[in-house]
């Protein structure tokens, strides 16, 4: 069992694109029993577990663009780790980008829609975008964000969430004038002082055709 000095994380599910299995990212014993049962018991997930003891592998740092994934090497996420993501899924290309230690790879950059990256307009950001573009298999897109933090956002059944107009004025106004699909914003203030964005804050799961109560 691989633990983790983070939290539990779901690196990727379906949103509109190709079935993926799910990875499950271990914190402490407790935490990883209660979510294992209920993602094979009540959701019938598979799950893939990291065998290797000096992985380190945090879903903050594993961007899947529908195509290929970009695992951010930082403090929370090293080599191991990302050979642990290549190797779950070895029909996707799987390409390790080096980001600040003390940044996930999607407060930078993440998926806005179909191939299309958003990123902050910052130095840092803007250098792992480059460092992407590079090592990419396919193109993309790009948006740039006046503020860094409304990098982050979610691509969910063909519609954009990212933070309210109050929290990011300018970014918002980016997506009104560049976004032509539905768009929803949700106001993160009092939830980002303890994730580090909108990506870390849920659990994405296919949808149920029978809810259970979980």
């Amino acid at each position: 069992m691989l633990k983790l000095n983070f939290k539990i994380e779901l690196v990727h599910c379906r949103v509109g694109r190709p079935k993926l299995d799910f990875l499950l990212i271990l914190s402490n014993w407790f935490q990883v029993e209660t979510i294992r049962v209920v993602l094979k018991k009540e959701l019938d997930l598979p799950i893939i577990e990291i065998s290797d003891p000096t992985a380190k592998l945090d879903g903050g740092d594993v961007l899947f663009t529908g195509k290929e994934f970009f695992v951010g090497l930082s403090e929370w996420t090293n080599e191991a780790g990302a050979q642990a993501v290549a190797a779950s899924f070895p029909e996707y290309p799987c390409t390790p980008i080096k980001v600040s230690e003390k940044k996930h790879l999607k407060s930078l950059v993440t998926i806005g829609g179909p191939d299309l990256l958003c990123v902050g307009s910052g130095k840092e950001a803007q250098d792992v975008l480059k460092r992407m573009e590079r090592e990419a298999t396919f193109g993309y897109q790009t948006i740039t964000l006046p503020e860094d933090e409304a990098a982050n956002v979610l691509f969910l059944n063909g519609t954009l969430v990212h933070r309210s107009l109050e929290e990011i004025p300018q970014s918002f106004q980016v997506f009104a004038n560049k976004i032509d699909y539905p768009r929803r914003s949700i106001n993160f203030s009092q939830l980002s002082k303890g994730t580090s964005g909108l990506t870390s804050s849920c659990l994405l799961v296919r949808r149920l055709r029978h809810m259970r109560n979980l």
